[in-house]
């Protein structure tokens, strides 16, 4: 079955064909390490996840190559670098910000049920790499040096004779759309509004390098050029899968697309633009002044990670997403079940169906209704059971035996397993006997204990009561 990718580029799905199939490559943008990052992060880190199981699945896990960088040179980083870091060297106290925000973030997202890619550069280690285009880019005409900074121009971009997509190709805007949709910082200096910053001299206080171009006085760069750097450092001049989050279509994508075109004379810099959707909160965009801002990390205090994850791919990866307290409670008392049912199985082969479902520009809510129709037949038998349990590993989740997962639940409740189980046996005892009042007023006392019971047989048809933590 072909594998088919939604492109934001030409704004169809097509089927996937890589330039090698011995090494197939994408690159995501990652996250700026300043602080705990958000549950719209999250979203992304999940949704190009799955695309590299996905990918892997298909390739083989050693021909897939997976690159999320993180940014850590940004204003919101040297500003808490100063604040936490009094009397530091900039530098040193900079790196000391970046190092614990990235850890936080990798434990955040492994959390998330994420595998680490191939790959996690930083843009600091890679200034070399975008002097280097930026020297192409002025050669070339594309860019231009003006008061210590160097801008990209996207009039020049659109004038040059050449196979060069047009600036405006991706977000599909023209030029004034542009101007309009974006901030742009009015300078004397530059030649068109339109005209985006590389490279920028570094105030007092900033974090400096060696400038390109010429300049004598040492700069930073422009937020732009680092990932084009990153990504022909690690991929090459073209790849074949650029992800992001929906926001980031424009500039910054855009702004991408025409550095790395335009520096080595190329059509595209990848083949597949894929964007995933916004996240909104129980159907408001979230906001720190609405209330309802959450950090990956504040969410993790009250769900397991996989319950995020299942809530997330519940939605079509393209679509809006509106995560809500119900959509948590309802994938938690999914994963119960799964777990209950499938996590000390063997993995057996991923079901076609859930494959195709993936290979289906990763139509995941396609995937759950596959899942829950394999959840059935899995409860009856045990090649099943291996079918359904290979295909939850290949979505990432069943990271845990049961009892962990169970255990963990009740930790988490703060139930007393051994009460739980002395209570149990007392009402059994009691329903043997013919007490069905007793019987009854010892469930209402689990009830009230958060405990829920179920009253069922056993493989030899001898009744047997099951219990678990209600949410």
């Amino acid at each position: 079955m072909d594998l088919r990718l939604y492109d934001t580029l030409t704004r169809e799905k097509r089927p996937f064909v890589p330039l090698d199939a011995d090494n197939v490559r994408m690159y995501a943008c990652g996250p700026t390490v300043y602080d705990f990052a958000h549950i719209g992060n999250g979203r992304a880190a999940i949704v190009f996840d799955v695309l590299f199981r996905a990918l892997r699945h298909r390739y083989g896990a050693d021909h897939v190559t997976y690159v999320r960088n993180i940014t850590d040179v940004d204003d919101k980083i040297n500003v808490r670098a100063a604040r936490d870091y009094p009397g530091v060297p900039l530098n040193e106290a900079i790196r000391k910000v970046t190092e614990q925000t990235y850890q936080q973030y990798q434990d955040d997202v492994t959390a998330l049920g994420c595998l680490p890619p191939t790959v996690q550069p930083r843009a600091t280690e890679h200034i070399p790499e975008m002097r280097a285009i930026i020297e192409k880019l002025v050669a070339g005409g594309f860019a231009y040096v003006a008061e210590d900074h160097v801008l990209f121009s996207p009039q020049a971009m659109n004038a040059a004779n050449s196979t060069l997509p047009r600036y405006g190709a991706l977000s599909k805007r023209s030029l004034d759309e542009m101007i309009a949709g974006a901030r742009v910082d009015v300078a004397p200096y530059k030649r068109d509004n339109t005209d985006f910053v590389l490279w920028k001299p570094s105030k007092p206080g900033e974090p400096s390098w060696p400038s390109p171009a010429g300049i004598k006085v040492e700069g930073r760069p422009g937020w732009h050029i680092e990932c084009s750097a990153m990504a022909w450092k690690h991929l090459g001049e073209k790849f074949d899968i650029h992800g992001g989050g929906i926001d980031l279509v424009f500039p910054h994508h855009e702004n991408e697309l025409a550095q790395t075109c335009c520096a080595f004379h190329t059509d595209r810099m990848a083949n597949v633009w894929m964007h995933n959707g916004f996240l909104q909160i129980e159907s408001e965009k979230m906001s720190k002044s609405l209330g309802n801002f959450f950090t990956i990390r504040d969410l993790l205090a009250d769900w397991p990670g996989e319950v995020l994850r299942l809530s997330m791919l519940r939605t079509h990866y393209r679509s809006p997403l509106d995560w809500t307290l119900k959509s948590a409670e309802e994938a938690a008392r999914t994963l119960d079940d799964w777990y209950a049912v499938a996590a000390d199985a063997e993995s057996g082969a991923p079901s076609p169906a859930l494959v195709e479902a993936l290979y289906d520009d990763l139509n995941t809510a396609q995937a759950m209704a596959v899942l829950h129709s394999l959840r059935n037949a899995a409860a009856s038998n045990e090649a099943s059971r291996k079918e359904f349990a290979g295909s939850l590993r290949l979505l990432g989740f069943l990271s845990e035996s049961a009892a962990s997962w169970k255990g963990r639940k009740e930790q988490a409740s703060g139930v007393n397993a051994a009460a739980v189980e002395a209570l149990i046996a007392e009402r059994t005892a009691a329903r043997a006997r013919k007490d069905f009042k007793e019987s009854d007023r010892i469930r209402d006392q689990l009830a009230a204990m958060g405990v829920a019971i179920k009253d069922g047989k056993d493989a030899e048809g001898k009744p047997i009561t099951t219990w678990e933590v209600a949410r």
